[in-house]
C-alpha cells in the first residue's frame, strides 16, 4: 500500500500494518486508518500517520519510557471492541505535543492497539491521576530533540508492526 505523507513524502507499507480505529481518534472521527512510521531505527518517537489524509499525523511514544508505573483501566467494552482476551495482547501509545520547550504526553487519552489484529481505540481516562499534558522531556533552548534510550517494550512493538 502507498501512503502519502506531508512529512516523509510517499511511503510504501504492508497492508498488514494498517491500524484501524473503529471510532477514529478524538477530534478526527472520520479518519480511521493509520500506519506507524518509525523515522529512525532507534527512535523513541513515532508518527501515527493517517492513511486517508497526508496532513494528519500524530507524534506518539510508549508511555512506559517516561512513566514506568503508567497503567490504564481498560473497560470490558473496550476489550470486547478490540478483541482482547488478555491485556498482554495490547500495545499502548500516547500522543505527544510540544508546549514551549517541553514535550508533553496525553496520559488521559492513550491509544490501545491490539498487537495481532491492529484494531485500536483511544481510551479516555477520567481519573485525575494523569494529565493531558504530562511533561516528559525538556528540549534544549535551540529546539533540537534530545535522544532517549528505548527499552525492549517499544522495540517489541516496532518489530510486531513491521
Amino acid at each position: 500500500m502507498i501512503v502519502q505523507t506531508s512529512r516523509f513524502g510517499t511511503v510504501e507499507v504492508d497492508d498488514g500494518r494498517v491500524i484501524t480505529f473503529g471510532r477514529g481518534v478524538l477530534g478526527f472521527p472520520q479518519h480511521k486508518h493509520y500506519v506507524l512510521i518509525q523515522p529512525e531505527a532507534d527512535a523513541t518517537f513515532y508518527w501515527l500517520q493517517s492513511v486517508e489524509c497526508a496532513d494528519l499525523a500524530f507524534v506518539v511514544t510508549d508511555p512506559l519510557l517516561f512513566v514506568p508505573d503508567y497503567q490504564i483501566p481498560l473497560r470490558e467494552e473496550t476489550r470486547t471492541e478490540l478483541g482482547l482476551k488478555d491485556l498482554g495482547e495490547a500495545n499502548v501509545l500516547v500522543i505527544v505535543n510540544k508546549v514551549q520547550e517541553t514535550l508533553t504526553a496525553n496520559l488521559q487519552g492513550p491509544l490501545v492497539i491490539h498487537a495481532g489484529t491492529r484494531a485500536a481505540a483511544q481510551v479516555v481516562i477520567s481519573e485525575k491521576k494523569y494529565q493531558t499534558r504530562h511533561p516528559i522531556l525538556q528540549l534544549p533552548k535551540a529546539g533540537a530533540a534530545v535522544a532517549a534510550a528505548r527499552p525492549e517494550k517499544a522495540a517489541a512493538y516496532v518489530s510486531r508492526s513491521a
